[in-house]
């Protein structure tokens, strides 16, 4: 059994998630306390008890996601279960840099706090969505795209066969919403998201993100983390703060991401954290590897017994 970790990102959370973690597991409560420590947010507060409104505020939506992987990732590896490989969608990418030790507990806490409200607060001026479009082609999407003109609108995340998201201003997401309805999409589902997220419209954000890399340190992973620009593993000669600071305003690679795992000869993922979304888009990529989704005791005690 080769196991790879597969971490989510911004989409994935619920108020209330991790909570009878929490509850059960002394070890999760000491991992929420040190990130609010040092995030200087009451990140089990704003998890379990806030608003929704106020949880899926992106500022809050990282720092939340992450911690609560975070500590999925630690109760996995206590049970002595590890990954060979690991990844990310967009935001999971730094959970999976944690998960291969290129960067420590506090570092990752702080560094995606700061993506949060860059993410948030550097948005420019305007109406901004996201939508998924199910059923068609990659590149149908892309030329959809790529022939509107009111509007602003490109691919975003290449999520599984079958699956895109595009990013954009409101006006362009609806107006290539109806085309590729049009050209026989299943369904077109717009996200709940706050902003035009991997696209050039967050070339601002990209920019304070990569000053902001540069106060933590990042080291080379000591397992294979594939990352979501090119679907390739970071290797020793790549600039991993760099690449993160262009991760937000390029396209996500999930699919191929997988994809490359899969031709690597992991045969088992392991979603870790909230939601199971991503089990669903490994499973369309290949039915013939197993997926196991851990976000809460009853999930983590079914992989316990499946993986050790």
């Amino acid at each position: 059994m080769k196991i790879g970790f597969i971490f989510p990102g911004q989409g994935a959370q619920s108020l209330g998630m991790g909570k009878d973690l929490y509850d059960q597991y002394e070890e999760v409560r000491q991992i929420y306390k040190q990130a609010s420590q040092i995030s200087g947010m009451d990140i089990a507060k704003l998890t379990f008890n806030s608003e929704e409104t106020e949880l899926f505020q992106t500022k809050n939506t990282q720092i939340a996601i992450l911690t609560m992987s975070i500590a999925v990732l630690e109760l996995l590896k206590k049970n002595g279960i590890q990954a060979k490989y690991t990844a990310g969608l967009s935001l999971g990418e730094y959970s999976a840099l944690y998960c291969g030790g290129a960067i420590d507990f506090e570092d990752v806490i702080k560094i995606v706090k700061k993506r949060g409200e860059l993410m948030q607060n550097l948005v420019p001026n305007g109406e901004w969505a996201m939508a998924a479009i199910l059923g068609l082609e990659n590149s149908l999407v892309e030329e959809v795209c790529q022939e509107i003109t009111d509007g602003f609108v490109v691919p975003a995340n290449y999520n599984c066969p079958g699956q895109i998201a595009i990013s954009g201003d409101k006006k362009g997401v609806q107006i290539a919403m109806e085309k590729l309805k049009e050209m026989g999409a299943k369904r077109c589902l717009e996200l709940k998201t706050a902003g035009p997220f991997h696209t050039m419209k967050l070339q601002k954000a990209s920019d304070e993100l990569k000053k902001e890399l540069e106060h933590i340190e990042i080291r080379m992973p000591q397992i294979t983390v594939i990352k979501n620009m090119d679907a390739k593993p970071y290797l020793e000669k790549d600039n991993i703060k760099e690449i993160l600071a262009k991760h937000v305003i390029n396209p996500v690679k999930f699919s191929d991401s997988i994809e490359y795992m899969i031709k690597n000869g992991v045969d088992t993922f392991v979603e870790v954290g909230p939601g199971k979304v991503l089990t669903g888009f490994v499973k369309k990529v290949s039915k013939d590897v197993n997926c196991i989704n851990v976000n809460n005791v009853e999930t983590l005690q079914n992989a316990i017994q499946l993986l050790k």
